[in-house]
């Protein structure tokens, strides 16, 4: 075999089973367990693979409550906003955006009232201009990775 999109192909392996042993891994690509591990340490000292973790799901361990925060906030003030729902552990993503808000994120929550108590917290920071929340009503996709294309 040779080793064009190799690295492709680990990846995608990985996101089929993120525990797959390197073993199970050489014998799926056809290479050798060194090969496999050699390309997982360059993938990894690359930032390509930052990490193994488990998916979870948040609504079966009472995380019932997906809310999809928007927010426009002071110009200067946009680090500072971004890094505090960063460090709000139940903030599982935020983004600074184009368009009609500066920051958009997403959380989780038990209920409407823990959402209602985390809402009410970030508002009381003054450069925060103005904010729209929606609730989600149900999750169609959520948390998906794809897999890479391969070459050739």
């Amino acid at each position: 075999m040779t080793y064009e999109n190799l690295d492709t192909q680990l990846v995608n392996a990985l996101l089929g089973d993120g525990r797959a042993s390197l073993r199970s891994l050489a014998e799926e690509l056809g290479v050798s367990v060194t090969t496999v591990s050699n390309h997982l340490k360059d993938l990894e000292a690359e930032g390509a693979i930052t990490g193994y973790s488990p998916k979870v799901d948040y609504d079966t361990l009472g995380y019932d409550v997906t809310a999809v925060i928007r927010l426009n906030v002071e110009g200067s003030a946009l680090a500072d906003i971004t890094e505090r729902l960063r460090e709000q552990k139940q903030m599982i993503s935020v983004y600074e955006v184009t368009g009609d808000h500066d920051i958009v994120a997403i959380g989780k929550f038990t209920d409407t009232d823990d959402m209602n108590d985390g809402i009410k917290e970030l508002l009381s920071d003054p450069d925060i201009k103005e904010s729209n929340t929606s609730v989600v009503l149900n999750a169609v996709t959520e948390h998906e990775q794809f897999e890479l294309d391969v070459e050739g």
